[in-house]
């Protein structure tokens, strides 16, 4: 199954997303990320959270569509966050589609300490929502079941992290 995470920049959740997706993957599962606006690089700090996680940041970047050209992907999970005013990037397809908000660590204002915190919180929800993701019995699934599925992990207060913003996180 191929998952494709989009975003806006694809350099910090999206890429996020990908690497953990595929650190935590089992067999017959592979994750791409790409952004509407591709901003060219991953954020630095994206990369240093990955590292000290212990995940390979080996051929991650900050790429467009054409990251999944010639192989589409089976489901598309889009972790812009729309309480931050950002337009979600939309993929038209037949792939099942979802979105799993995730407020954007990079727009932290902290000190240091508080801005890696916020990294490391993001991708901390970012793995229980992976897990939950490679829990889900899916030879028993229809596509509408995984949609509703995929839609309960990001609404699952669990899942979502503290309340940091003017909407909660996984809020479509």
């Amino acid at each position: 199954m191929k998952v494709l995470f989009m975003c806006t920049a694809n350099s910090c959740r999206s890429i996020l997303s990908e690497a953990m997706f595929n650190h935590l993957a089992p067999e017959g599962f592979e994750a791409v990320s790409s952004g509407s606006f591709p901003k060219g690089q991953v954020l630095p700090r994206s990369l240093s959270t990955l590292q000290a996680a212990g995940i390979n940041i080996e051929g991650l970047y900050s790429k467009g569509n054409d990251a999944f050209q010639g192989c589409p992907p089976d489901v598309v999970i889009t972790v812009c966050d729309k309480a931050a005013g950002e337009a979600c990037p939309v993929y038209f397809g037949p792939a099942v589609k979802t979105h799993w908000g995730l407020e954007d660590p990079s727009e932290m204002q902290g000190d240091e300490a508080q801005v890696d915190a916020a990294f490391k919180a993001t991708l901390d929800i970012i793995t229980a929502r992976c897990e939950a993701f490679f829990a889900l019995p899916f030879a028993r699934l229809s596509p509408d079941e995984l949609k509703a599925e995929l839609h309960r992990i990001a609404s699952t207060p669990l899942l979502q992290g503290p309340v940091t913003g003017a909407d909660s996180l996984g809020n479509a």
